[in-house]
């Protein structure tokens, strides 16, 4: 057996190295258009900034080093041109002598990737403005920064590349403006939980313009000139694209592939497409979420991966199927560490589930071991079946793991509340007795048995200022006098049982604290008095967090950055 892939990083050198370990005998081409195989794509910003120092880090695995221990053919600077599925041919081209030939196969697997989105802008192809997606784009930024020592750029787009390039073009010294047409950065992230991510890339000197899209480039004054629709414009020594990313499909469309969302590569679970013997996998296929069922497109290497083994599986006789993708990521922002998995609340309700959230600033350790760093989670949930359907935690230590732990829970298929009943590692330099997991089950139990109801932050604007409600804010005085919401009394837990007879009875009672902990006693307490009390999701501590992001957005100055 012949088999022929197309495309050598992630899906490609995954597939390549399992067909070898099934089958000892198939002969394994592997055709890759840019000069490296299965390197890491994650790594790339870090080489720029100098956290990773040695370029041969980037690469996994060389041309050399695969046949040495697999024996495959991994040919580098190969562009595949097109593929006859009839006659089971690849036309190549060897980039380096212009050579083109065709190359015969009893099975193909596409694994191309994907391409970053360079939209047809005035300006977009001087030389000064770049995009980050190969070893060799890479070189090309390292290389100019090194030669001509910008002091500042522009990155347009706010995923994850241009969130983690910022940090460390911010470690070079430079000053860095992400422009970003949504009002928010990282997607995958609800409007609220992006709030923490904005205020730890504002206190790290990053300009942030939200809500703004980039009209053109122009040359000026040795640098360029970014403008914006609007009229304003920045000026930088340089400018990275980092849009996002489109399936590079060209060849499966020429071949009469049938093709799915933005032109991507409709697969079955078996990686198949559907042209006979022919298999794709990674950033250009078209998968299903595994939480909502609807087709998507998620560009990471953890699915790619998982897809190039099954397809090697399929294309040796098993049976391995792909259930699907609920893009679980994590990112390092600064101090920071940012994770979510399944779908947000956002995605959840497009979707048209019946989602509610619990959200809950919990310690990463046991509050009396010294250096607990304060987290905030927010989990999604599916309304009367209490299906787990997201998470999103943002914090400083144990953001991973906890993650992990809800991304293994949505995998498979627990409801909400039996998050409390995991029976977690603790010790006390590591979490709590009650694990921050655990607390999100017991928050979502509460809900499910009726001890207690939510209000959210869309709600605290529309709370009548009447008198028809109580407003009660159930922090201590000092925290009261460092910062409150309009129209909420202080009354400190600790003295509620003492002071009822302050509150009116047969009026709703709305209740928050610093973190939903204390504001939650209140409402039992006042459950138990006969009040109708509603707990706050969130907190103090999230609610200001999140306003005075919206309110820096806002108030950004004509040219689109933070004041």
């Amino acid at each position: 057996m012949k088999v022929v892939i197309i495309g050598g990083v992630a899906g490609g050198a995954t597939a390549a190295a399992r067909l070898r370990r099934l089958d000892e005998q198939a002969e394994i081409v592997v055709f890759e258009r840019s000069g490296y195989v299965s390197y890491a794509n994650c790594g790339l910003p870090y080489y720029i900034g100098g956290a990773i120092s040695d370029p041969d880090a980037l690469t996994l695995q060389t041309p050399e080093s695969f046949f040495a221990r697999f024996r495959v053919d991994m040919r580098v600077r190969h562009e595949a041109l097109a593929i006859d599925p009839k006659g089971k041919t690849v036309r190549v081209r060897n980039m380096d002598t212009g050579e083109e030939f065709e190359e015969h196969y009893d099975k193909l697997l596409l694994s191309p990737g994907a391409k970053p989105v360079r939209p047809r802008l005035p300006g977009a192809e001087l030389d000064r403005v770049f995009t980050l997606r190969t070893v060799e784009d890479t070189f090309n930024i390292k290389e100019f920064i090194g030669s001509e020592k910008p002091k500042s750029a522009v990155l347009v787009g706010g995923g994850f590349i241009g969130v983690e390039l910022a940090e460390n073009l911010r470690e070079l010294g430079m000053e860095v403006t992400v422009v970003e047409l949504s009002r928010q950065l990282m997607a995958p992230f609800d409007p609220d939980m992006a709030a923490f991510i904005h205020s730890e890339m504002r206190a790290h000197g990053v300009k942030l313009a939200l809500g703004r899209s980039v009209a053109g480039f122009e040359p000026k004054d040795g640098g360029l000139d970014v403008l914006l629709e609007g009229g304003a414009q920045l000026h930088a020594d340089m400018a990275v694209l980092a849009i996002g990313v489109a399936p590079d499909t060209g060849l499966a469309k020429n071949a009469g592939l049938e093709l799915g969302l933005r032109g991507s590569i409709i697969v079955n679970e078996k990686m198949e497409t559907s042209a006979p013997d022919i298999y794709a996998v990674g950033d250009a296929v078209q998968v299903k979420h595994s939480v909502t069922g609807q087709d998507a497109l998620i560009s990471l290497a953890g699915p790619a991966n998982k897809q190039g083994r099954i397809a090697a599986d399929n294309i040796c006789g098993g049976d391995s199927r792909y259930r699907g993708s609920q893009g679980s990521s994590v990112i390092k922002v600064f101090g920071l560490t940012a994770a979510c998995t399944g779908v947000n609340e956002t995605a959840a309700k497009k979707a048209g589930l019946d989602a509610d959230t619990v959200i809950l600033s919990p310690m990463s350790h046991a509050g009396y071991y010294p250096g607990g760093k304060l987290m905030t989670m927010k989990v999604v949930f599916e309304k009367g079946t209490f299906r787990l359907l997201g998470a999103q935690i943002i914090g400083y230590e144990g953001v991973d793991k906890r993650i992990d732990v809800l991304a293994a829970a949505i995998g498979a298929g627990m409801d909400a509340p039996r998050l409390g009943e995991l029976d977690l590692a603790y010790a006390p330099p590591y979490s709590s007795a009650k694990d921050p997991v655990n607390m999100a089950g017991f928050m979502i139990e509460n809900i499910a048995k009726g001890l207690v109801r939510q209000f959210h932050l869309e709600d605290i604007p529309g709370l009548p200022r009447d008198g028809s409600v109580t407003l009660l804010d159930a922090r201590t005085p000092v925290e009261y006098s460092l910062g409150h919401i309009d129209g909420f009394v202080n009354i400190p837990v600790d003295e509620l049982r003492e002071r009822l007879g302050e509150l009116e009875q047969g009026k709703p009672v709305y209740v928050i604290c610093q973190s939903g902990l204390r504001s939650y006693i209140a409402c039992r307490i006042l459950a138990g008095h006969g009040f109708e009390a509603y707990n706050f999701a969130g907190g103090f501590r999230y609610y200001s967090t999140v306003v005075k992001d919206r309110r820096l957005t806002e108030q950004a100055s004509p040219c689109g950055m933070d004041k």
